[in-house]
């Protein structure tokens, strides 16, 4: 059987959510600051960079319907 693209989206996309998710909680680990040591300035660059992915890619899945000109 062929996998159709909504199978294949069903499939990969819960597994990558995860995974994404597992890595943030890592992030969240850094701001132990008994065993790490950092600036607001590095905490603020870290999160511009993850925001500005975020927001990039939920721009990739927009739904905007382009409109029309009409006079």
């Amino acid at each position: 059987m062929v996998e159709t693209s909504r199978q294949k989206f069903e499939r990969i996309a819960p597994r990558r959510v995860e995974r994404l998710l597992r890595e943030i909680r890592l992030i969240e680990n850094l701001a132990n600051r008994n065993h790490y040591e950092y600036t607001e300035e590095e905490v603020a660059k870290i999160f511009n960079s993850i925001e500005s992915e975020v927001k990039t890619a939920k721009g990739k899945f927009s739904f905007r319907r382009t409109e029309r000109f009409e006079l």
